[in-house]
């Protein structure tokens, strides 16, 4: 019988990757989730059977520990980016990464994958990176063999980041950037997943690695490129930090005072404390490279999902194509 990894977090936009390519690698698949029925879109990655969503709750441990029975390997995909209700991020990316690695340990599973992110610090005045960090620190101790990715931002066609702007785009004049000489290091989703599955089915030393692509790039820079992948001409706002912080703080209070009627999914006062500092690969940190894996440029894959933002879509080439015959 084929070996099975459960994955929390597994219909997620990292978490469906690895799920795929483990698939393909012949592996069952537990896809553990909060909502099962809005992760049917993972059976097809594998054969009838082979690739099954279930309902898990990170934040209990009778959850954690049912959805684990009888798997060879764990992955830890589950992240959140704002806090809403009891989805805090001590909750889930400290303790719920605590339990899964705990509960692999008392279940003698010895091959675990936890997904952190480039600026984990027990030391940072945002609980976004304090709780990733204490996470890592708790699968560490439960699992010392475990491999921990730190991917900087991540891209791809189900992304949250430059689809998010370019939407934005697409109805506004202006885009407005937090931190706009901040500098990323996007890297291509499937190469995240193709780390992962190195580390579960290859003798991957554990650790950390930093997962950055071959572009390093500050915001307003990803931006330019951005529009000019849309065809798109906007005037790009730099927005002063005292100033982000004052709209995060206020969407903050307003998310608290509404019970829940509006959540913030705008501007948190933690995500601007995120954007002050450069989200690119340490020097001296283990990557790609003592991996054996090469990272994909963003100019290799952002035309293969942005053009829906073009105006015309996916005719825009065509268009631009006769342009050029006619003047020629």
């Amino acid at each position: 019988m084929s070996k099975l990894v459960t994955i929390y977090g597994g219909s997620g936009f990292v978490g469906r990757y690895i799920a795929r390519r483990m698939a393909k690698a012949g592996w069952r698949v537990r896809v553990a989730v909060r909502h099962p029925n809005e992760a049917l879109h993972v059976k097809p990655y594998g054969s009838p059977g082979q690739v099954e969503p279930v309902f898990c709750n990170i934040r209990d441990d009778a959850s954690v520990r049912a959805v684990m029975m009888g798997a060879n390997a764990v992955v830890n995909c589950v992240g959140i980016l704002g806090e809403v209700g009891k989805n805090r991020f001590d909750a889930v990316q400290a303790e719920g990464a605590g339990r899964i690695a705990r509960i692999a340990a008392e279940q003698k599973i010895t091959s675990m994958v936890h997904i952190s992110a480039i600026g984990a610090d027990a030391g940072s005045d945002s609980l976004y990176q304090r709780s990733k960090a204490e996470g890592e620190a708790l699968v560490q101790s439960s699992m010392p063999n475990a491999v921990i990715l730190r991917p900087s931002v991540v891209f791809g066609t189900e992304d949250q980041f430059f689809n998010r702007f370019a939407g934005m785009a697409r109805f506004s004049p202006f885009l407005p950037m937090v931190g706009a000489n901040t500098r990323f290091q996007p890297v291509y989703v499937d190469d995240v997943a193709a780390a992962a599955e190195l580390a579960l089915t290859t003798g991957v030393a554990p650790g950390i690695y930093e997962l950055g692509g071959p572009d390093v790039a500050t915001f307003r820079e990803l931006m330019v490129q951005m529009l000019a992948e849309i065809r798109r001409n906007r005037v790009l706002l730099n927005v002063p930090f005292f100033a982000a912080k004052i709209m995060g703080a206020s969407f903050d209070i307003l998310q608290k005072i509404s019970f829940g009627l509006f959540t913030n999914g705008v501007l948190t006062h933690d995500q601007v404390r995120n954007l002050a500092r450069d989200n690119v690969v340490s020097d001296g940190a283990k990557g790609f490279a003592e991996l054996g894996l090469k990272p994909t440029p963003m100019s290799a894959v952002l035309p293969d999902y942005l053009y829906v933002h073009r105006v015309g879509g996916q005719y825009k080439a065509i268009h631009e194509s006769a342009e050029r015959l006619r003047k020629g």
